[in-house]
């Protein structure tokens, strides 16, 4: 029997990419107008070759980012089967019983998780930190987020979490945002604390690397590297059961809190 997602359904075809220049619109704007107004100033004002050269340069540079950006955004979140969260049940075949999803403003997936684990207690997070996460994309985010769903607002160092009482985690597209090292292990501390043995925890998220550089360029430094998540599951006592990626992007890390 195929399942037809609710969220699935109703997205448009552009949702994703459109979120993106939505959140980050001062980004595009800003390169809009250095493009409008750089491209005819370089080839009227700017005598001297080299320089000439330089500036053409630098432009390409900006709109090849600009383009490039849109482009692999529309791939992870329109095209790819990402946001279409079928794939997450693969991964659980014995449904979490009771789980958590834990966001930071913008949530996609609790009514996805709750139409993939019908008949279980999901609890959603919102671990937004306005001191610690203060980038003006995930004002935007916040400020446009529409969850509908019964969302409990939590201290990252503090989860209001059962201890050993859960059985699947979830972090999509939030974990990155918890940017200095100690609280990020306090947050993984209180994370193997709620699980119970044997439970895991599924992070999704871009990666600080080659790949994603070449899609977002600087911007690819607001992400994580994948030794950081190694390192703070190591560091946690959770052990990293799987790892794979869905589009050169994106890596997903399934974390198991150790049975004995």
């Amino acid at each position: 029997m195929k399942i037809m997602l609710h969220n699935q359904s109703a997205r448009s075809r552009w949702h994703g990419v459109s979120q993106i220049i939505r959140f980050n619109w001062r980004f595009y704007l800003a390169s809009a107008v250095v493009l409008a107004v750089g491209s005819p100033a370089v080839a009227v004002l700017v005598a001297e070759p080299w320089l000439k050269c330089a500036a053409w340069f630098c432009l390409a540079v900006i709109a090849f980012w600009t383009v490039m950006s849109l482009a692999a955004s529309h791939w992870v979140y329109d095209r790819s089967i990402i946001t279409k969260w079928m794939w997450i049940g693969r991964y659980f075949p014995q449904a979490p019983q009771r789980w958590a999803n834990i966001h930071a403003g913008l949530d996609e997936s609790s009514a996805a998780l709750k139409e993939l684990f019908p008949g279980t207690r999901g609890e959603i997070l919102d671990i937004f930190d306005p001191v610690e996460m203060t980038e003006a994309s995930i004002a935007e985010a916040r400020r446009h987020a529409g969850n509908q769903l019964t969302t409990t607002t939590a201290d990252l160092r503090h989860l209001p979490l059962a201890d050993g009482q859960y059985d699947a985690l979830f972090l999509i597209f939030a974990a990155h945002e918890i940017r200095q090292t100690e609280t990020r292990r306090q947050f993984f501390a209180e994370l193997k604390r709620a699980l119970r043995p044997g439970g895991q925890i599924m992070i999704v998220e871009h990666l600080r690397d080659w790949k994603n550089f070449i899609a977002y360029g600087p911007g690819c430094f607001h992400f994580q590297s994948r030794a950081t998540w190694h390192r703070a599951a190591l560091q946690s006592g959770l052990r990293i059961e799987r790892e794979f990626s869905i589009t050169p992007f994106v890596r997903i890390f399934l974390l198991r809190k150790p049975s004995h």
